[in-house]
This record gives structure tokens, C-alpha cells and sequence, in this order.
């Protein structure tokens, strides 16, 4: 098949993304600001796959690689690191981000959004860090404009006050029908793929 394609995992204490990568055959660090292994192994035991796994510890502040990764996979910290309104921090990840990019590599985030006043209002009721965290805005995608490429989808609006996941799975498939209808500010997490230049 084709070659394995080396991988690196920002804050990836789950370890999901990283075994995503891993089943189709390539080569990951899953990375957090403290070693994944106790929690992502236990994940990734569960699976057998032909890519490879390792651990380590990096701060997305200060990726020790240049040039060196096909593909760089974060969910959900850009807003996390940047909490209490540190909007510079975001951009410094993005820097951290293209340096340890091989050209052409790409970059896979998904981050949630600011979405709707009422996504808002459910937040700061029922999640703790809701008000602290620092919610992407469709602003915030002006940082991925030194990337070559890139594409961009907000998906998600309904499913999220989903309270199990019976819910939540029949809420998502008003999402797919609603999609259209509902504004782009108004959906909650930002999947974008963004390209570094040759």
C-alpha cells in the first residue's frame, strides 16, 4: 500500500485521533503536555492495527521537530491553551504547528466554536470550564491563512444537548437535515484541513 505517513498528536491524552491515524497504517507520536501513555494505551491495547504508536511528552508551545511530520492532528486544545483570553497563544501554536511540517504537510483541527447564544448559555450552565475556555470564532481561521490550502466545514448544532448517547444520536440526525439552513457561526465545532506551502 502506500507509504506510512508520519503523524504527530497535539494533546492527545484519549489518544483517539492517534489511533484513527494508527488503523490506517501510520506512523504516530501521540503527544500531550504530559505523557499520554497511562490513559492512550489503554485505548489503543483494545485495537490491532498495522501503523506504529509511540508516546511522548510536548508542549504545542514548543514542538521539537522541524520539518519532520505528514500530518499534525489536534482536537479541541487550541482553545484549551489559550484559556482566559490568551489570543496570542493560538497564533503561537499555528507557528509551532507549520515550523515541525514537512512542505506540503497537512494540518487536521477540530475545535469548538463559539456557535450560537444559546450553545453559550447552555455552556456556562452545565459545563465548569465553559466560561474560562477560549472558543474558536470564524475569525480565528484568518491564523490559518499561512497555510497554502485550506478547507474548512462546521458541523454539529442540535447533537450537542444530547444528554446520553441514544440522544444524541437521534439529535444528530436533525443536524443533518437542518445543516443547510443553519448559519455557520451557529455550529459548534470547526473541522479544518489547512496545507503548508511547498
Amino acid at each position: 500500500g502506500e507509504k506510512p505517513l508520519k503523524c504527530l498528536e497535539l494533546g492527545g491524552r484519549n489518544g483517539g485521533p492517534s489511533l484513527w491515524l494508527a488503523l490506517k497504517g501510520h506512523h504516530v507520536v501521540c503527544s500531550d503536555i504530559e505523557n499520554p501513555e497511562p490513559i492512550a494505551s489503554k485505548l489503543h491495547q483494545q485495537y490491532t492495527f498495522d501503523g506504529v504508536v509511540e508516546y511522548a511528552q510536548i508542549n504545542a508551545l514548543q514542538i521539537p521537530y522541524e520539518s519532520h511530520f505528514d500530518v499534525i492532528i489536534a482536537k479541541s486544545i487550541v482553545g484549551g491553551i489559550s484559556r482566559n483570553g490568551q489570543d496570542h497563544i493560538k497564533k503561537e501554536v499555528i507557528d509551532q504547528v507549520i515550523k515541525a511540517l514537512k512542505p506540503v504537510g497537512i494540518f487536521l483541527m477540530a475545535e469548538n466554536m463559539q456557535a450560537s447564544p444559546m450553545h453559550t448559555w447552555a455552556r456556562q450552565k452545565f459545563v465548569n470550564w465553559g466560561d474560562q475556555w477560549n472558543y474558536f470564532t470564524t475569525d480565528d481561521l484568518e491564523l490559518l491563512s499561512q497555510f497554502e490550502k485550506v478547507h474548512c466545514k462546521t458541523t454539529g448544532f442540535f447533537a450537542t444537548f444530547g444528554r446520553n448517547e441514544k440522544q444524541r444520536k437521534s439529535l444528530g440526525v436533525f443536524d443533518q437535515v437542518l445543516e443547510p439552513l443553519i448559519p455557520e457561526t451557529y455550529r459548534y465545532v470547526l473541522i479544518a484541513a489547512a496545507q503548508k506551502s511547498q
